[in-house]
């Protein structure tokens, strides 16, 4: 799958079973709720934070598949085209950072 057919899946699951898009407002709250919850993973599961028995089952996939999601519905409702914005922004970093995480002491 590649980023534009998930963004028509996406808007084709929206039209089908969630009637339509919630308002971008709520879908950034969302977004921010689904990046807690992979961040309590990361925290406990590879940080240095004990990880909760409640914890121990949920599936970093299927939080980061959320973050993912909620993140096409922001793009398909203001007209965002991830694939464009993606390949810009991949340019853009390879131009700026090209030397500066070679030349970064911390990295090596």
């Amino acid at each position: 799958m590649n980023i534009e057919n998930a963004q028509l899946q996406v808007d084709n699951w929206i039209k089908t079973h969630g009637v339509r898009y919630f308002n971008e407002l709520t879908n950034m709250a969302q977004l921010t709720e689904e990046v807690g919850e992979v961040a309590r993973i990361i925290a406990r599961r590879y940080g240095e934070q004990s990880e909760k028995e409640s914890d121990k089952n949920k599936d970093l996939g299927e939080e980061l598949a959320d973050v993912l999601f909620v993140v096409l519905c922001l793009a398909n409702q203001t007209g965002i085209n991830l694939k464009d914005a993606f390949e810009d922004k991949l340019n853009i970093k390879s131009k700026r950072d090209h030397d500066r995480h070679h030349n970064n002491k911390k990295l090596k």
